[in-house]
């Protein structure tokens, strides 16, 4: 018990600042929800069970309009395709995990794999549990957040015109982190190029899978040539 006590401790300084980002997005969330007629335990169920902030705003269109199961497959693989790259990354990382290892795999969002990437446990720290309450503490923090809000919105009358840019800042505040955290900027470059190339061939309506294609193309290549290099 004092090895998960140690990790918990270790864990909760590097959480603290998702805390508040998550509390907040959350409660934009959950007030969106709301509005549509979603009370606070469909919003408790959707993050606890979901638990994919950006896909979550995204999928309150699709709560809301003509059933389309196809359209909102898609929408979701495109919106977190990202979690591809993610995942690879964390291959060594969650290697030695044992029975941890689906949780961290489910709960691994863009700022767990943040803090992850960027922080190493103490020295007297086990690492599994490290990993593991940090990624439980992130999921907890939304799932408050999102049912705090859900909980406002039904005892509040609130004005909602403009609360889904919450989701465009999401992107904003996780890509300046990314940036500031890694030393390597060539992928986030490739990003942006790509994505703005896409969005003037193929116009605002059709860009986001052709970005991510073209996305997924540039860095594989990329990567192939970084390999080449190495072994030379």
């Amino acid at each position: 018990m004092s090895e998960k006590i140690k990790a918990i401790k270790a864990a909760v300084p590097h959480t603290l600042p998702v805390f508040t980002g998550f509390t907040f997005l959350g409660i934009a969330y959950g007030i969106l929800m709301n509005s549509k007629g979603y009370g606070a335990g469909w919003t408790f169920l959707f993050s606890f069970m979901a638990f994919a902030g950006s896909s979550q705003y995204v999928a309150i269109t699709f709560l809301t309009s003509v059933f389309n199961p196809i359209n909102a497959l898609l929408m979701t693989l495109i919106v977190n395709a990202r979690h591809i790259f993610y995942g690879i990354s964390m291959l060594d990382k969650y290697r030695d995990t044992g029975k941890l290892k689906p949780y961290l795999i489910f709960g691994l969002c863009d700022e767990t794999f943040s803090i992850v990437c960027s922080t190493k446990p103490p020295k007297d720290v086990d690492q599994k549990w490290f990993l593991f309450f940090i990624t439980l503490l992130n999921h907890s923090y939304w799932v408050f957040g999102s049912t705090l809000g859900g909980l406002l919105g039904s005892m509040i009358s609130f004005n909602t015109k403009g609360l889904d840019f919450a989701l465009t800042a999401l992107f904003i505040v996780i890509f300046v982190e990314q940036w500031k955290n890694q030393k390597n900027h060539k992928p986030a470059i490739i990003g942006v190029l790509c994505s703005v190339f896409c969005l003037v061939v193929f116009g605002q309506n059709n860009f986001i899978i052709p970005s991510m294609i073209a996305i997924l193309i540039v860095l594989t290549i990329s990567r192939k040539e970084r390999l080449k290099e190495s072994i030379q």
